[in-house]
């Protein structure tokens, strides 16, 4: 019988930790493992007798670092592997979903399954607008669930991969904190094994909690210097990075005209002319963020 694993992490959301390890418990088919991945139990965690039956992995900050925490802990002994965002919601059939999808299709190395809806387009959603979304689903799912879509990469809030395609693939630890496009540059190696797919064979919800979020500027830096770093590592087509950054720039340049109120559009926009400038200097680096 195949094994999977659900992954998550986190940091400085411990409602939301708690939302998803409800939703799991209530999943038609249980994950036979469960891995927080952490820098500090009592700020990142909720009452520990939630998550009793999970391994807590700690160690340093950044999503990249926490990720690869959860590769070095994971065994062969488990076929498949998803990571959730900690904001993510479940349909109650999604890892039975995913299981009996991976089984089935074995050309198949990674997948991101279909949104009900995703909250980090807007304000967020709250708990139970998501559950109200997902229990109606639940309620009448489609008599045929399987459409597949062949993709470039996955979205990193839920992706669910074959374990044996993965091998010494690791997330880049120089796309630091919140690591923006860090799934893009990861699935994107494991191409060359398989196929990666965009699939309605399991559904949820993206809460897109703006608690914890990070401030505007250090991310208007990423959305410059990281598209441009993954296409000088050729896991992003330059085409798409210069797609990627362009767009950024309008869209937080057009919308400081009337910002939106969970975002902070002045610091993104400082972030985006400092990655510029530094783009024209020659020193435009990833990394620079940690020091903003």
């Amino acid at each position: 019988m195949s094994k999977i694993v659900v992954a998550v992490a986190t940091l400085g959301r411990p409602d939301d930790v708690a939302d998803l390890l409800e939703a799991l418990s209530e999943q038609t088919r249980q994950p036979d493992h469960i891995v927080l991945s952490v820098t500090d139990p009592q700020s990142d965690l909720p009452d520990p007798e939630i998550y009793q039956d999970a391994a807590v992995l700690i160690g340093s900050k950044g999503l990249c670092a926490q990720r690869n925490r959860v590769l070095e802990h994971i065994k062969a002994e488990y076929d498949f592997l998803v990571f959730f965002d900690d904001d993510y919601i479940p349909s109650k059939t999604t890892i039975e979903d995913i299981v009996s999808f991976f089984e089935a299709h074995p050309d198949v190395v990674g997948m991101s399954g279909r949104l009900l809806a995703d909250g980090i387009l807007g304000p967020g959603l709250s708990k139970l607008e998501a559950t109200d979304l997902v229990k109606t689903y639940d309620a009448n799912p489609p008599s045929e669930a399987n459409q597949q879509k062949p993709v470039n990469d996955l979205y990193g809030c839920n992706m669910a991969y074959r374990v044996s395609a993965i091998g010494a693939t690791r997330f880049d630890e120089r796309l630091p904190a919140y690591g923006w496009l860090e799934d893009v540059d990861f699935s994107n190696q494991l191409l060359a094994r398989g196929k990666l797919i965009k699939t309605d064979a399991f559904v949820g919800v993206h809460r897109g909690t703006k608690r914890a979020r990070s401030r505007g500027k250090p991310l208007g830096y990423s959305q410059i210097a990281n598209p441009l770093y993954l296409a000088g590592k050729g896991t992003m087509s330059k085409s798409d990075a210069l797609i990627q950054l362009s767009r950024n720039i309008i869209a937080n340049h057009v919308k400081t005209l009337r910002p939106e109120p969970w975002v902070d559009r002045w610091g993104r926009v400082r972030g985006n002319w400092l990655a510029i400038t530094d783009l024209l200097r020659g020193r435009l680096d990833p990394e620079r963020i940690v020091h903003l």
